[in-house]
């Protein structure tokens, strides 16, 4: 494990984290179950919405003719299965952020959990409640709810991005790497009642840490059906991970304002 002083800690200690407290596994167990059951659930859906409204796309192929006909039908082959691929990581992600506003409350228990956990061994204080309380549920969810619209507004410009030549598909990753970052960072700091704006400044402030929460998730959504599983079965961990990086960051930034603070004290 890591101690206040680590800038990092990686998934494989987030992990050992977890099966060092029976209380952790059991919660992570039940949210990958229910996580995946709705996200499963949504993504069907999502597709079949879709489906009805561009399934007309791509049923014509071109005349594919002479040299410029063969060039024209190899680009709309292309562009076809680029647009299947877009389309799927879209319902992915849709299907996902219904799943993700629907169990934030629990996932901000978890993240709760893991900080008091963390804290009290180094004897230190962080989050206020660690307790699920019907008047809180509702504020969470209504936290989850605009980090789900959030990632509406990330997913229209992802599509529209995506047309641009080379590196639209690069940009894409980009947004969905930073987006990620900020699902997972919302956990702990709704603990602490940060306001949406303060979050997403968290984010880009502190950009590195930023890309190594979000890089595995985000990849993990381009791969169709099986992102279900894996970030259904992933996610708790992610959590578990990303408290654990916001703890220590937290930490030694109160640590450094602390100093500040007695040296400037007469």
């Amino acid at each position: 494990m890591t101690d206040c002083k680590t800038q990092h800690t990686s998934l494989f200690s987030s992990m050992t984290f977890i099966f060092r407290h029976i209380r952790l596994v059991g919660w992570s167990m039940f949210l990958i179950l229910f996580t995946g059951f709705l996200t499963f659930a949504g993504y069907v859906e999502a597709i079949k919405l879709i489906n009805g409204l561009t399934g007309h796309f791509f049923q014509i192929p071109p005349d594919t003719s002479g040299i410029l006909g063969r060039l024209e039908g190899w680009g709309w082959i292309v562009m076809k299965y680029m647009f299947l691929l877009i389309t799927r990581i879209i319902s992915f992600y849709l299907a996902f952020l219904a799943a993700y506003c629907l169990t934030t409350p629990f996932y901000i228990f978890l993240s709760g959990s893991v900080e008091k956990i963390y804290n009290n061994g180094l004897k230190t204080h962080g989050a206020e409640t660690v307790t699920l309380r019907v008047s809180m549920f509702f504020t969470d969810l209504y936290e989850g709810i605009k980090i789900g619209l959030v990632g509406i507004l990330v997913t229209i410009i992802a599509l529209a991005v995506n047309f641009i030549p080379v590196a639209g598909q690069f940009l894409v990753l980009v947004l969905y790497i930073f987006y990620s970052a900020l699902m997972f960072i919302d956990y702990p700091a709704s603990n602490r009642h940060w306001t949406l704006k303060k979050k997403i400044n968290w984010v880009i402030s502190h950009y590195s840490i930023s890309v190594r929460i979000g890089i595995l998730p985000a990849v993990k959504s381009i791969i169709p059906v099986i992102n279900i599983i894996l970030m259904a079965v992933f996610f708790p961990l992610f959590t578990v991970y990303t408290t654990l990086n916001f703890i220590i960051v937290e930490n030694n930034r109160n640590k450094m304002k602390n100093i500040t603070n007695s040296f400037g004290t007469p």
